[in-house]
């Protein structure tokens, strides 16, 4: 173990390279305390209004409850995409909001899966 002698840093964004298209690099905010709380504040409404049309029987209660988990999709990367690198959409320049509207759907799901494990919340938290 090596003694630290100077101030340390922390890097309050972690940067992700694609794999579905190569030099695209994904920056994702990192967790903090107060950004914990913002996220879990966004989706607590909608996630247990999720939870509850999950459980019925009915084909429309399903369909509402995949639509909740889209908005909810949404929100991660909303919340968590701070830039994105190495593409454009449309002639625009990357970033979050473009990646919904106009990006390729396996890149934006490559944005949720990285924003959702950099999160550090559990399954139980994403649903609260």
């Amino acid at each position: 173990m090596t003694e630290q002698t100077g101030p340390q840093e922390w890097l309050s964004k972690t940067v992700v390279r694609s794999t579905a298209w190569p030099g695209v690099e994904i920056v994702v905010a990192k967790i903090t305390f107060g950004r914990r709380l913002e996220l879990m504040r966004r989706i607590r409404d909608l996630a247990a209004k999720a939870e509850f049309l999950e459980a019925g029987t009915g084909g429309k209660d399903r369909m509402d409850a995949s639509l909740l988990g889209a908005e909810i999709d949404r929100l991660y990367v909303e919340w968590g995409v701070e830039e994105i690198r190495g593409i454009s959409f449309d002639g625009k320049a990357a970033d979050a909001a473009g990646l919904i509207e106009a990006g390729p759907e396996d890149l934006f799901r490559e944005a949720l899966a990285a924003v959702k494990a950099d999160s550090g919340l559990n399954e139980n938290e994403r649903k609260n």
